[in-house]
């Protein structure tokens, strides 16, 4: 799904009057998730799922067919799990 066929459709199911309405709401929510990720708080939506900020320890590995090594940062990375509702709602849409 394209972000333009996105906004429709939350456009016809938000009942929101036009696209650019739609559209405001969608940079609303995800700028706030953004914001909120930024600050490292978690955004929990009961039923929906939940928006975290998490540590993710760098790795060391070696590069295939060299005898080069190398060494990755640890950083802040989003992640999202899904909550019972809308794991439901996915696996009834078979």
């Amino acid at each position: 799904m394209t972000k333009a066929q996105f906004v429709e459709l939350v456009q016809s199911t938000g009942d929101y009057a036009t696209k650019t309405e739609a559209e405001k709401a969608i940079k609303a929510f995800t700028g706030a998730v953004t914001e909120a990720l930024t600050k490292k708080e978690d955004v929990s939506l009961v039923g929906f799922g939940s928006f975290v900020a998490t540590l993710q320890k760098g790795k060391s590995g070696k590069v295939p067919g060299t005898d080069k090594t190398y060494k990755t940062k640890d950083k802040m990375v989003p992640k999202f799990k899904a909550g019972k509702g809308l794991k439901d709602s996915v696996e009834k849409a078979k």
